[in-house]
């Protein structure tokens, strides 16, 4: 198949040379723009997109050397052809130092310029996914490290350390901000070649008619404004890892492709005839319950048995209070590096009682608005959200302490009242009857006999 033309910008105040050249490329294909000053080229290029820029050398006013330092500013990606009637060594290594893809002497043949204009959209296109392919890779989980003080996440960690030596496919269970992507990181972490991309590819934050491009690609024409075609990301994952997080909102016809992927470890471009052959690794990610999803005939039976080789179930973070301070602290030395911000234990208590709907990614936005608030002093209770931890408290049922007393009860009790009132001790002294010195002995004394139990 013949490489389609680029959209091509033309640079150049020779107005009989640029209509002939437009109309040329035009008739080949090409969609075409025109200037006749390099003045005007930044406007152009911020309202639309041109993959080549043709571009005379010698223009009065501001040259061609001045225009390419102004294209690449402006859309470092596009490519940049120098076409001039006064050619030389020293301008040619010049444009090229600044970044063009090639230098020639008018004139020139017209397939000859085809053919250059061709070739530098390749390069584009092959930049532009890189570009893509590295914002992938620079991803960050909402948890950052894996913190694993509590049993139930050491068990994570176990069965990580057991399954990233092999190639199986591993379906990561959990709720929304359990930290799903840091576990799929870490198994990539500790497998063979490390070093190989991590593509990670959300399928809830993906248009349907727009997730089959996006995982596999689409050949020029596939659909309306598909002018050319494209690598899709199971392609820039090839030798390496891919996570397809959120794998339970793929629609009907992502899931028969990721059947196929799974099975034969090929697939075919969206409007492709062609086989393609990877060797990626698949994980895949959840918050929803497949089982359920199975059941009710909207998620394939097949896939499913195909994704749950190799299963992980991350725990809420309610379930792994000993892991909070150590998130807390991993947060404030991300949130603030080398401010030494420290919690009081009034705080750590509030945030260690609250129910965490929102798991670890909940954790951190508290703690970043508590950073603020606080300004760069101890986080107080005042700093959190009045009703963080409304509700009751909770414990980890799987290994963190419990309390072992009744004034320990009673302490958690009025850590989550003090949270309601936003850290005011005397209008929760006031609402529970008592005075504000009874209030503080109160939670002193919790602390007290939770110290000495420990």
């Amino acid at each position: 198949m013949t490489t389609p033309l680029p959209a091509v910008l033309i640079v150049d105040d020779d107005d009989v040379f640029r209509k002939v050249l437009a109309r040329e490329l035009s008739a080949a294909g090409c969609e075409v723009g025109t200037l006749a000053r390099g003045e005007d080229v930044e406007a152009v290029l911020l309202e639309g997109t041109f993959d080549v820029v043709v571009l005379d050398l010698k223009m009065p006013s501001m040259g061609g050397l001045a225009t390419l330092e102004r294209i690449k500013a402006v859309r470092p990606l596009a490519e940049v052809v120098i076409l001039t009637g006064h050619g030389s060594v020293e301008s040619a290594v010049q444009a090229l130092k600044l970044g063009a893809f090639d230098f020639l002497t008018k004139p020139c043949e017209l397939d000859h310029l085809e053919s250059v204009i061709r070739r530098a959209a390749q390069a584009r296109s092959m930049r532009s996914e890189n570009e893509t392919l590295r914002q992938a890779l620079s991803r960050r989980g909402d948890g950052g490290e894996l913190v694993c003080h509590s049993p139930a996440m050491q068990r994570v960690r176990a069965l990580i350390d057991r399954v990233a030596p092999t190639n199986s496919t591993v379906l990561i269970r959990g709720e929304s901000g359990t930290g799903k992507e840091v576990v799929a990181r870490a198994i990539h972490s500790v497998s063979p070649g490390p070093e190989r991309p991590l593509v990670v590819v959300d399928c809830g934050a993906t248009e349907e008619n727009l997730v089959l491009s996006e995982l596999f690609g689409h050949e020029r024409g596939a659909y309306t404004g598909a002018t050319h075609g494209r690598h899709g990301f199971f392609e820039l994952a090839d030798s390496g890892t891919i996570l397809i997080d959120e794998v339970g909102d793929a629609p009907p016809s992502l899931q028969t492709s990721l059947l196929r992927v799974l099975e034969t470890g090929t697939f075919r471009r969206v409007g492709g005839d062609r086989s393609i052959r990877v060797n990626v690794r698949i994980l895949a990610a959840t918050h929803r319950d497949l089982d359920a999803r199975v059941r009710t005939g909207s998620f394939r039976e097949d896939l499913y048995y195909r994704l749950n080789v190799f299963a992980i179930d991350v725990p809420p973070l309610r379930e792994r209070v000993k892991d909070i301070p150590a998130l807390v602290d991993h947060f404030l030395a991300r949130l603030d590096p080398g401010g030494g911000i420290t919690v009081a234990p009034e705080a750590m208590g509030v945030l260690q009682a609250s129910q965490w709907r929102g798991n670890v990614r909940e954790l951190r936005n508290v703690i970043e608005r508590a950073l603020i608030l606080s300004g760069g002093e101890t986080i107080q209770v005042e700093h959190l959200p009045a009703n963080l931890a409304v509700g009751g408290g909770s414990w980890d049922v799987d290994g963190a302490e419990p309390p072992r007393s009744l004034s320990e009860v009673e302490r958690r009790y009025l850590l989550s009242v003090l949270a309601h009132f936003g850290g005011n001790r005397a209008r929760v002294a006031a609402a529970l009857g008592i005075s504000e010195r009874t209030l503080y002995r109160k939670l002193r004394l919790g602390r007290g006999e939770r110290s000495r139990q420990r």
